[in-house]
């Protein structure tokens, strides 16, 4: 069984934080915000339910669940206003790690094999409100989906009997006996909701409480103790940061005991300020926090690399990165090898920035002028032109058409809004 999960949820209605399903009594009108301070306290993961009850407010409510995918570091999984396999593609799209199927709607039930078949079962979760549903269901269940989420915490222990999948089950508030109690049954995965929502600073007591009665819980662990690094004279240890995305390194500072084990239970990278002498976390003041993906000791145990979500910028000037003061460069732009992501990132750039600001006599501003019935035309003449040049024996052509049909897509792109680490992540995902 995997190590039990402590998942917040947050309930968006008329664009705020609600406190529940049925509960529409305001939580937060900043819903992003209150999904930062769900994801700094020692979290799993944050189920998002969409209770828009208007294709507008759907809408809107998926704009906010793709801020909340942007600005957190821990899965968001995406529920509510589901109908059909768009729905879930809306949410996956937005950033979702997952989606749940409302198995209380008989059309959620009904698409749960095409959209498993599309996206995979482990994008998948179904929410039941009794055992009859799983039994009925067990087989669909069973092949197409990869985890329960349980609303009726009443009917928990014999759902959690029948279900072929690990269980996810909100809670109420109860004692912490029973919270040992229900997270000591072997088909639960784990507790969400109220229950959760209501106690999230105290998670990492939660955690304790559950590894003393011996069940597994998620953690950061480390492999190497501080005492196994090679210091520098100050008793210090620098840190190379470095973004687990795109790889470009961001920047470069240093730990001492307490900062690494800071980092290590907390998730966040954490330093010593050499010039302050004293701790400081990433992120503190400007909220660019930067949460831990990986830790790696270089091969003298001196140096450690650190791979990060970075959140926002990582430079205290507002740059992404703090290497950007080129002071020589060998490359020679127009035969050295880059890194596709970034070439494509770069012509993205010049695109979106026409679109902001136009250039006269510029293509791209033309077709930006024309509109969407203009580019898609322009797209589909290009990906014939591919058909076309690869009928061709020569392979230098389709390789201009395909260059041609990419920046047309790119423009299309920034058009509609769509980003290639949206793309990326897509392609990543399936």
């Amino acid at each position: 069984m995997n190590s039990k999960k402590f998942l917040p949820c947050i309930y968006l209605y008329q664009k705020r934080a609600v406190n529940g399903l049925e509960d529409k009594r305001e939580v937060s009108i900043d819903p992003v915000a209150l999904a930062v301070s769900y994801s700094d306290n020692k979290r799993d993961g944050i189920f998002v339910f969409d209770l828009s009850e208007t294709d507008n407010e759907h809408e809107e409510n998926i704009d906010i669940i793709k801020e909340i995918c942007a600005s957190v570091a821990v899965p968001v999984i995406g529920a509510g206003h589901i109908r059909r396999m768009e729905d879930v593609k809306k949410l996956l799209y937005a950033g979702c790690r997952q989606a749940v199927l409302d198995y209380s709607l008989e059309d959620n039930v009904e698409i749960t094999r095409e959209v498993s078949m599309k996206f995979g079962a482990d994008k998948l979760f179904a929410m039941v409100d009794n055992s009859k549903v799983v039994k009925e269901q067990c087989t669909l269940i069973n092949q197409y989906i990869s985890r329960l989420l349980i609303k009726e915490p009443s009917v928990l222990k014999e759902v959690a009997e029948n279900s072929p999948v690990p269980v996810i089950t909100t809670l109420p508030e109860i004692s912490l006996e029973k919270i040992i109690e229900i997270l000591k049954l072997d088909n639960v995965g784990g507790i969400a909701g109220k229950l959760v929502n209501d106690n999230i600073k105290e998670i990492q007591a939660l955690k304790d409480l559950c590894k003393d009665n011996g069940i597994e819980v998620s953690e950061i662990t480390a492999a190497y103790q501080w005492e196994d690094f090679k210091k520098n004279s100050d008793g210090l240890l620098p840190v190379i940061v470095q973004d687990y995305k795109t790889d470009a390194v961001l920047m470069q500072a240093y730990m001492n005991e307490e900062a690494y084990k800071a980092t290590i239970h907390t998730g966040k990278m954490t330093y010593y300020s050499r010039s302050r002498q004293e701790l400081w976390i990433k992120g503190e003041t400007s909220g660019h926090y930067q949460y831990v993906k990986s830790l790696y000791g270089d091969c003298d145990m001196d140096t450690i690399l650190a791979r990060v979500v970075q959140i926002g910028a990582a430079c205290h000037t507002g740059s992404y990165s703090c290497f950007f003061n080129e002071i020589v460069t060998m490359d020679d732009k127009t035969d050295s090898q880059h890194n596709p992501l970034k070439v494509f990132e770069d012509v993205f750039s010049v695109i979106k920035d026409r679109k902001e600001n136009p250039k006269e006599g510029s293509y791209t501003n033309y077709l930006f002028d024309k509109g969407v019935d203009k580019i898609l035309k322009k797209l589909g003449e290009e990906a014939t032109e591919i058909v076309i040049a690869a009928k061709n024996p020569n392979p230098n052509e389709i390789k201009y058409e395909i260059c041609d049909f990419l920046y047309h897509m790119m423009v299309l792109m920034a058009e509609k809004g769509v980003t290639w680490e949206e793309i990326t992540t897509e392609l990543a995902n399936r």
